[in-house]
């Protein structure tokens, strides 16, 4: 519950999280509460698509980390270097090894 206090009410997620999450709860809860997840972000985040330059910026990350980081992740950082978001809510440890970025879980 402490998280949900501190975390600001809107939210920039990237196509990739959307399709990783959804099929992460899809897997772990079934299709129906998969679908309340999508639909929740494609009514209430703002959603940045990776296009091709996204797309090449994130596998010069990819390689920076040396392969141990999901291309996913690697638009996620795009898009916060982008917009200078320094803070992410994310139970993903990887994050953990970017410096200047806060995660919260």
């Amino acid at each position: 519950m402490r998280l949900k206090v501190e975390i600001p009410d809107e939210f920039v997620v990237t196509d990739f999280m959307i399709a990783e999450a959804t099929t992460l709860i899809g897997a772990r809860k079934g299709g129906r509460p998969a679908r309340i997840l999508f639909e929740y972000f494609l009514d209430a985040c703002d959603i940045e698509y990776a296009d091709d330059r996204t797309l090449r910026e994130a596998m010069v990350n990819h390689l920076r980390f040396d392969g141990r980081m999901s291309v996913s992740d690697c638009v996620t950082l795009v898009v916060m270097e982008r917009r200078r978001i320094r803070e992410l809510v994310s139970f993903d440890s990887d994050f953990d090894r970017v410096k200047g970025i806060r995660r919260r879980h």
